[in-house]
């Protein structure tokens, strides 16, 4: 099995085979807070334009989820926060989500045979369906901080990810501690508190906490539906 680890939009226009895009702060992270906090159903898509009007197409109850340089978007219900996604309004929902980086490379992904999206929180999950598929390929994007930065947290998880797939056990306490004085530092600042609380820094570095996949399925229009696969093997 070759694995490949690459970072931003350009790494995921370029990722090839079994193809995991990474955004640990936030936009996985808020993928899966939201799956298990009951919303029914994920589609990703490419600006708050788009959002918009798939809101206005679907007949189901939506939320629109999202961020532009990190702050909720003006008209949005939710900013692109896993702390938002406790707050018990979003169960049985549809969420339309749209990002700087995650939802972008979930999107620029099209050369992949398979697109999962990761973060510190399904990491394992996610190399253990790897692992029991066997592909011949398998590029890890790391989107980065805005899609343009290398981000730590995520080089950290695509990392974790591929020690696991090749079966080999590191402890990732003390690499997360050091995120607290690198790039989750902007957590704490008093100017961020309104869109990027604490807590969503300990909520994003919670190892391995579900035990689901997040699967991207491309759908009409542009847009890109996650699937939550349970895998527990």
């Amino acid at each position: 099995m070759e694995i490949e680890i690459k970072e931003f939009v350009k790494g995921a226009v370029e990722a090839e085979g079994v193809t995991v895009i990474i955004d640990v702060f936030r936009a996985m992270s808020v993928a899966c807070y939201a799956f298990d906090y009951g919303v029914k159903r994920i589609i990703d898509v490419s600006s708050a334009e788009d959002a918009l009007k798939l809101k206005n197409k679907l007949q189901s109850e939506t939320i629109l989820v999202g961020e532009r340089d990190e702050k909720k978007i003006p008209g949005f219900d939710f900013c692109n926060s896993p702390t938002e996604m406790l707050t018990g309004k979003i169960r049985g929902k549809t969420m339309i989500h749209t990002t700087t980086a995650g939802t972008r490379g979930i999107l620029s992904a099209t050369k992949a045979t398979e697109v999962l999206g990761a973060a510190l929180v399904n990491a394992r999950a996610t190399a253990k369906y790897i692992a029991f598929l066997k592909p011949e390929k398998v590029t890890l994007v790391a989107m980065g901080y805005r899609a343009r930065e290398s981000a730590d947290e995520d080089i950290l998880c695509a990392h974790h990810i591929r020690d696991l797939i090749m079966g080999r056990e590191k402890d990732i306490t003390e690499d997360i501690k050091m995120l607290l004085n690198g790039s989750g530092r902007r957590f704490f600042e008093p100017a961020n508190l309104d869109f990027s609380p604490p807590t969503d820094f300990f909520l994003c570095t919670d190892p391995d906490r579900f035990n689901f996949v997040l699967k991207a399925i491309n759908t009409p229009g542009g847009y890109a539906e996650l699937i939550k696969v349970d895998f527990n093997s």
